[in-house]
Parts: structure tokens; C-alpha cells; sequence
């Protein structure tokens, strides 16, 4: 073989291999970020359990003072169960919008109990979940944030090629579908 031949698979020899290295690269890389995806959602389902587990100790102080209120308090335990049932993220984000809007009526119940919103374990209770919001809200904004790099380098040209390769899907986004739910609401306790 000449010296010209030696060069010429040399030069293959060099591509081939820049191009595993590439595989390689965006694989991992693929990997990481679907592993941050599901992390993410995790740490915002620890939250929303905490809140899961919350609701009943509302729902019972509640009812101590709002005996004849049965049908609001039975929608909260309702849509409790459904988010705690939820088999995947985008029905999770359905039913916990289910228990935002459930927890307004309850709340809303709450103040025609002038005794009720002076009871210090309701108070409690509804620090704790206010407390309990807040980090939901921010997990869920991790989540997002997650899903929305991990998309993005799904759908990104060159790596898309390799997430086709692997099959990597696209994930859903953890959002609000209820449009009155985008609203900002006013909180009085």
C-alpha cells in the first residue's frame, strides 16, 4: 500500500472514530438529561405526597365545623385520590389541577366559619400547606426546566439523529391546563 493509500484510511480511520466518539457523547448526554427529567418529577411527587398527606387533616378540621358542607369536602378527598392514582405525569398535572381547584372551594367554605378561621389548627394547617405550595411550585419549575433541555436536545439537529437512534421521546411539560387557574388569586385567611 503507498504512502497516499496509508493517509487516505488513516483519514476514514480518524472520521469513524470521531464519529463514535460523537454517538457516544450525545448518548450520554441524552441520558443524563432524561435521568434529571425523572429525578425532578420525582422530587416534585415527594412534595405532592406531603400535600396528599395533608389534605385529610384539613378535611377532618373542616369538617368538625362544616358538617352539612359534605359535598366540597367529598371533592377534595376525591381529587386527592384520583392525583394520588395518577399513572404518569401529564395525568398527574390533570389531577393535581383537579386538587388546586378543590382546595379553593374548601378554603372558600372556610369563611363562612368565622370559629373555623380562628382555630389554630386549621392555621396550622393551612401554613403547612401553604408552605407545602411553595415548594411545589418550585419543584415544578425545576421539572420544567428539565423537560424543556431535554426536549430541546432531543429535536436539536445533530443529536435528534441519535435520540432517533435510541428512541429518547419527548417529555410533557408539568402545566396548568385550566386557564381560570392562570389567574392570580387573591388569598385572604
Amino acid at each position: 500500500m503507498t504512502l497516499g493509500g496509508w493517509i487516505a484510511l488513516g483519514i476514514v480511520g480518524f472520521i469513524v472514530l470521531a464519529l463514535i466518539v460523537w454517538v457516544i457523547g450525545s448518548y450520554n448526554g441524552l441520558v443524563r438529561l432524561r435521568n434529571n427529567v425523572e429525578e425532578s418529577f420525582s422530587a416534585m411527587d415527594v412534595y405532592m405526597k406531603k400535600r396528599y398527606d395533608l389534605i385529610p387533616n384539613i378535611v377532618e378540621t373542616v369538617k368538625g365545623y362544616a358538617k352539612h358542607e359534605k359535598e366540597t369536602l367529598n371533592a377534595v378527598i376525591a381529587a386527592r385520590n384520583s392525583a394520588i392514582a395518577a399513572p404518569d405525569p401529564k395525568a398527574k398535572a390533570k389531577a393535581e389541577n383537579e386538587i388546586s381547584g378543590a382546595l379553593r372551594q374548601l378554603f372558600a367554605l372556610a369563611e363562612n366559619y368565622p370559629d373555623l378561621k380562628a382555630n389554630t389548627s386549621f392555621l396550622d394547617l393551612q401554613a403547612q400547606l401553604q408552605s407545602i405550595e411553595t415548594e411545589i411550585a418550585n419543584s415544578r419549575r425545576y421539572y420544567n426546566a428539565n423537560v424543556k433541555e431535554y426536549n430541546t436536545k432531543i429535536e436539536v439537529f445533530p443529536s435528534n439523529i441519535v435520540a432517533g437512534w435510541f428512541n429518547f421521546k419527548k417529555r410533557d411539560l408539568f402545566e396548568i391546563e385550566n386557564k381560570k387557574e392562570r389567574e392570580n388569586v387573591k388569598v385572604e385567611f
